[in-house]
């Protein structure tokens, strides 16, 4: 009994033709009736080459010929090819991703930071993956072992670390950046941040220059907040016993800012109570219920400065008439018109700009020794200032 006759391709006399487009896929290296993506296997098939050439074209490298790299670019857009960046990472063992840890996402400072960092790490290829660490905080304290199964390039710290004990671990493993903060010192971790002992000197002496006399800052905490209550203080000393001074503890956040302002602004305190005897009696300033109301207030952040604005209205106090303001981190709430904050700029984006340079030197030469950049603060005079009322 004869078969019945096939014909050349394998098809069966009498079945349908071929549906369109499946004799292209098979030459492209892909089984028929498959639905799948262009492989680098088609892509050789299609320009006439080998697979490793089409290896070395996607990764740059100057060996192949003009002619060749055009007839495998030529294949890659016919085909509709995307390289799997999987693969990629594995061959090349990289992943062409930063780790970010956030101390809080909340403040606009960090966001910002993370704008100018970003704007470099994409140019270079890199993309970011981030924690915010209020978030994730089990991530956040674990951040060494969570971003080494991420198989990142390297790691940014942004802000205050809420566990320091995996940072010196993790950075001899992986280029390692802190940018805002000033802590810790390791060796090979390189740290960009602003000058806020400067900062804080620079918006004190603004309103010891209008001739406020009776001044009280709202602390924030962290090595941060130690440098901005050091260069407040400074200003405060270097100007002589006519100038007293109060600080209230705050956290950073705006409720805290509030309450801090009401502890300070208090009717208890109203003008004509005497003062507690001159700039930090006994030491450091601290809260005194017995202390004459303060006519200027430099607030930790912007935060906190917003904070604190809402206390002096509640308790009738016109800002700039009665009670002059400033915050810091110049970030976009200082610049809302209806607030209209004077603010320190701190550079947050030259700061998240810088430490993304250094984390691409670093990775570069992993060996060099840490680094530590300042960024210097400028004051931001807008409108929440002014010479204090007389008495």
């Amino acid at each position: 009994m004869e078969r019945s006759n096939q014909c050349a391709d394998g098809q069966a006399a009498g079945q349908p033709d071929e549906p369109p487009g499946e004799r292209d896929r098979a030459r492209s290296g892909e089984r028929p009736g498959a639905d799948r993506h262009p492989t680098i296997r088609g892509v050789a098939e299609r320009a006439g080459v080998s697979k490793s050439l089409v290896s070395l074209v996607l990764q740059g490298s100057p060996r192949v010929s003009a002619a060749r790299r055009q007839a495998v670019l030529a294949a890659i857009e016919e085909l509709g090819y995307r390289p799997n960046a999987a693969a990629r990472s594995l061959a090349a063992r990289r992943t062409h991703t930063v780790g970010v840890l956030l101390h809080d996402m909340r403040n606009p400072w960090f966001v910002e930071v993370l704008d100018g960092l970003n704007s470099l790490l994409q140019a270079h290829g890199l993309r970011m993956l981030m924690i915010d660490a209020r978030l994730d905080r089990r991530a956040g304290q674990d951040f060494a072992r969570t971003f080494q199964e991420l198989r990142v390039d390297g790691i940014v710290i942004v802000g205050q670390l809420p566990d320091t004990d995996g940072l010196a671990e993790v950075a001899e493993r992986l280029p390692t950046v802190i940018a805002g903060n000033h802590e810790p010192r390791l060796p090979r971790v390189d740290l960009v941040a602003n000058d806020d002992e400067r900062g804080a000197r620079l918006a004190t002496e603004h309103l010891l220059a209008l001739g406020h006399r009776r001044l009280a800052h709202i602390a924030g905490q962290g090595q941060v907040g130690e440098l901005r209550r050091r260069g407040f203080e400074a200003a405060i000393r270097s100007h002589g016993p006519s100038a007293s001074a109060v600080v209230e503890s705050g956290d950073g956040t705006e409720e805290g800012g509030y309450r801090a302002a009401v502890r300070l602004l208090h009717p208890s305190r109203a003008p004509g109570r005497p003062a507690p005897g001159g700039p930090f009696p006994g030491g450091p300033v601290t809260g005194d219920p017995t202390a004459e109301r303060p006519t200027a207030v430099f607030a930790f952040n912007d935060i906190s400065g917003v904070g604190a604005l809402s206390a002096a209205q509640e308790l009738g106090l016109d800002v700039p008439a009665d009670l002059s303001l400033v915050g810091y981190d110049n970030t976009y709430l200082a610049r809302i018109r209806h607030l209209w904050l004077n603010s320190v700029n701190n550079a947050s984006h030259e700061v998240g700009r810088r430490a993304a340079r250094c984390l691409l030197d670093r990775m570069e030469h992993p060996e060099a020794p840490a680094g530590q950049q300042l960024v210097p603060p400028e004051l931001e005079i807008r409108g929440s200032t002014a010479p204090p009322r007389t008495v």
